[in-house]
């Protein structure tokens, strides 16, 4: 009997695999059809800062506008944001361990979370998933560039329209606002920002307020728990649920409010195929929230726009062009930077005195200017590492120039972007991070942090990748695609690697110059 069983079961472990193997497929084991959308007029891939301006702006000149987002729509799942020091499912995109740059002891079971990280030989790059993209899961520092390196980075835009509109523009629009500077005084969460901007001083380093999306006057009513906490509740990376004003708050609510925005989320687009009649068809997948593909479609529209992220944007270029030889200029992939990000820490800042403080509000509002410094040009901010326990440890974040570029190309064989920077591309950055940690510990004490990095250095760490479709080399001037005519990037990366500080402010206002010239030139009919 035992024996008969066993064969039993083998015959039906062979024929199962030998008929999902072959034409004959087992009930459950069909491969999805393709479900065919309806033609849109205009779709846009992604919902970051440089998608959620178009979306508006075509919206308000009466155009239906279709949203692919392959996150969460956040706002309507009613699912939360996690904190740092207790990630729930929301936390990663299908991980089954944190991902943020410290503290990934915590196990989780693959979703959708809200926070990604994609792997490089010698870099990790973050990003945000979700409908908002980046503007869920970053500090919300609203830095806009110095103007001179604004000119060195885009010799050919009109900088004095940018400073006097474009910029002011979107800090209305994202509703940029500065901390009162006596809450800084005597808010505990803030120590970390007053001992850094005093040691910063005392090193003969210049230091600024720098403004944020975050509503302060919220955080003033939550440190009085009058409201819910979020800043003062380490949510930061992971999103934030109450004070921060995203995207889903600002431009891509006012967008729906036109009732002329659809946004689906879960729908990865993997490639783009250009039609004869010059439209383009877009294969999709409908995931749910563990990964798994629900449905197979196709879209179509007369107009796109890539709003994926530098690095999303760059993988729907690359692999559409290794699966369907989509033509591309030369220069895509080319001119990619990490925005000269490393970070640094320093241990053992005053530890006889309290450190950095054990409550840290995760909203910075403090840089050190250092620009100027022929030698050593960066701005570094002044970061906060909320670990509920003080640990008298100060983290930094420099942003430097980025004076060897790197390149992006798609690795057909791993279905994945290869990125060609190595240690030589951060030789710089790394110099004016060593040079600035040995300035603060000569003049206050410390020691490097070999506790947080290698080496006391993050060179690895890239929050802001920028670059590879650069504005005026692999678009015309103001975002269309060379080799193509109803196609159009509008994301970071236009930006050629690099613009000296954190980069919204700067991708938002690009984004705001690209459509309105788009929509004046009759683009969109």
């Amino acid at each position: 009997m035992y024996r008969t069983k066993k064969t039993l079961v083998g015959l039906l472990t062979w024929g199962r695999s030998y008929f999902s193997k072959s034409k004959f497929l087992y009930p459950g084991a069909q491969p999805l059809k393709k479900q065919i959308e309806s033609n849109r007029p205009v779709i846009i891939i992604g919902s970051g800062y440089g998608a959620a301006v178009a979306a508006l702006r075509l919206c308000e000149a009466g155009k239906k506008v279709l949203i692919l987002e392959m996150g969460i729509n956040w706002k309507e799942s009613g699912i939360p944001y996690s904190g740092l020091l207790k990630p729930a499912r929301s936390a990663a995109w299908l991980k089954k361990r944190t991902i943020a740059p410290f503290m990934n002891i915590f196990p989780l079971k693959p979703f959708t979370g809200a926070l990604d990280k994609l792997n490089f030989k010698h870099i990790d790059v973050w990003v945000g998933r979700g409908v908002g993209g980046g503007s869920i899961v970053n500090g919300g520092m609203a830095v806009i560039p110095k103007e001179n390196y604004f000119k060195e980075v885009f010799p050919h835009l009109d900088a004095e329209k940018f400073y006097s509109f474009y910029f002011p523009l979107v800090s209305k629009e994202l509703k940029v606002n500065v901390i009162d500077e006596q809450f800084i005084k005597d808010c505990p969460y803030y120590k970390f920002t007053r001992v850094g901007e005093t040691e910063a001083h005392k090193a003969g380093f210049k230091t600024v307020r720098v403004p944020n999306v975050y509503d302060f006057k919220y955080m003033e009513r939550e440190y009085k728990n009058e409201v819910p906490r979020s800043a003062l509740n380490t949510e930061v990376i992971y999103g934030n649920n109450h004070g921060k004003n995203s995207l889903d708050k600002t431009y891509l609510q006012k967008a729906l409010a036109t009732g002329n925005l659809e946004i689906l989320d879960l729908h990865c687009v993997d490639t783009i195929t250009r039609n004869e009649d010059k439209s383009y068809s877009l294969d999709v997948r409908q995931i749910d929230t563990s990964g798994k593909t629900l449905a197979n479609k196709i879209f179509s529209c007369q107009k796109l726009l890539l709003g994926a992220g530098t690095m999303g944007t760059l993988k729907l270029l690359l692999s559409s062009q290794a699966a369907n030889n989509f033509a591309l200029d030369c220069t895509v992939g080319k001119n990619w930077g990490n925005n000269g990000n490393i970070m640094t820490g320093r241990n053992w800042v005053r530890p006889l005195s309290g450190g950095t403080g054990a409550l840290q509000s995760t909203i910075p509002v403090g840089g050190v200017d250092n620009w100027d410094d022929s030698e050593h040009s960066f701005f570094t901010e002044i970061a906060p590492l909320p670990m509920g326990v003080d640990v008298a440890t100060a983290l930094y974040l420099l942003i430097n120039r980025v004076d060897k570029k790197g390149s992006v190309s798609y690795d057909k064989a791993q279905n994945r972007l290869a990125l060609d920077w190595n240690e030589s591309h951060t030789l710089k950055m790394k110099a004016n991070a060593n040079y600035f940690v040995r300035k603060m510990n000569r003049a206050n004490g410390g020691t490097r942090s070999h506790l947080l990095f290698k080496n006391g250095f993050g060179a690895n760490i890239c929050y802001h990748p920028l670059g590879g479709c650069v504005l005026g080399e692999s678009t015309n001037l103001y975002g269309k695609l060379k080799e193509h005519d109803n196609l159009y990037v509008i994301d970071g990366s236009l930006i050629p690697g690099t613009i000296g500080v954190n980069p919204f402010m700067t991708i938002t206002a690009i984004a705001e110059y690209c459509i309105e010239n788009l929509i004046e030139q009759g683009e969109f009919g």
